[in-house]
């Protein structure tokens, strides 16, 4: 069933999009063993309720993401606009081993994205982080050429700061910055979002959710990689279970859950703000599409996170490692 809602131009000289994104890094065992058959039907309920951006890597799952949305999409193509990130390196064993956004690796990885999604260009195309013995305008430029030749229509960007961005957009227009974004993960908006709105750049915000802190869920069993993060781990925990209960309280008091109130708080932000959830089942996309209802005013905006302060978070949204070489952390 159709979702009513205002799309939002994505960027200044992006396409117009529903509301909510949907990203499917988590139906490829990120957070653990993922229902394939549900995963597909979560991606064909998102599109019949007029979600229209689809995200994923070809990472995610060294290509079962990519190869599982391709098969999802199949008959609806036209239907849907790809967000793809592409250039992290990961070993047989799942091993992180950097970044590769070298010009001729950009071609390389897009043309197996090409073959693995099943089809001729992707819509947005961007390096999943800064590489760093790439100048930025190596990387753009080679996907501008890919622009030119008909296999990507728009560049976004993904987890970099003021001065990258800036570079970036003097090579070809840029219409998203992919970045962590949420009540308790708020450092874009003091440097990178001015620039954003300076430049006529959206913003696809993932982790909204803080990966599902702030809707009350915990790493389990069989390859959750949230258990390796600061804010699931130990001491961490159990200070943050403070900071979800509160929101709990404020949700209930609303009639809503915490999951819909953060969505609602990302999307109260402006209008240049795209939430991107990472549902995993049809029963997390309906929760999450309701959020879509919840109207927050400026004063409620104010209110909420005064008491849910994002400095009292504890621990960092990534390991002391991946904060460090983050460009947009710089």
């Amino acid at each position: 069933m159709r979702t009513e809602a205002a799309t939002r131009r994505l960027g200044r000289s992006g396409p117009e999009i529903f509301p909510i994104a949907l990203g499917c890094m988590g139906m490829s065992g990120i957070y653990g063993a993922a229902d394939e058959a549900e995963s597909i039907a979560t991606i064909y309920a998102a599109i019949d309720a007029g979600v229209n951006l689809i995200d994923t890597g070809d990472f995610y799952g060294m290509g079962h993401n990519e190869m599982l949305v391709g098969r999802a999409i199949e008959l609806q193509r036209e239907d849907v606009l790809l967000s793809v990130k592409f250039g992290a390196q990961r070993g047989p064993d799942g091993a992180w081993l950097g970044y590769d956004a070298r010009p001729a690796a950009v071609k390389t990885w897009l043309a197996y994205s090409l073959k693995r999604l099943g089809t001729d260009f992707i819509d947005i195309y961007r390096p999943a982080r800064l590489d760093p013995a790439v100048p930025i305008e190596e990387t753009v430029g080679a996907i501008a050429d890919m622009v030119k030749e008909g296999y990507v229509r728009y560049i976004g960007l993904s987890e970099v700061g003021p001065d990258t961005i800036r570079r970036a957009a003097a090579v070809h227009p840029i219409v998203d910055l992919q970045i962590e974004y949420s009540l308790i993960s708020r450092s874009p908006e003091k440097k990178i979002f001015p620039v954003l709105d300076e430049l006529g750049i959206g913003v696809t915000a993932y982790g909204v959710l803080s990966r599902g802190l702030l809707a009350g869920s915990q790493p389990g069993p069989g390859g959750d990689f949230r258990a390796h993060f600061p804010r699931f781990s130990g001491e961490n925990l159990e200070r943050n279970q403070q900071l979800v209960d509160d929101l709990r309280q404020i949700a209930e008091a609303r009639g809503i859950t915490p999951a819909q109130l953060a969505l609602a708080w990302a999307l109260a932000k402006g209008r240049s703000i795209v939430p991107t959830v990472g549902a995993r089942t049809r029963k997390q996309l309906a929760e999450s599409l309701n959020a879509l209802s919840v109207q927050l005013t400026a004063q409620e905006v104010t209110q909420l996170e005064a008491a849910i302060p994002a400095e009292a978070v504890a621990g960092m949204r990534y390991g002391a490692e991946q904060m460090r070489v983050l460009d947009s952390e710089k």
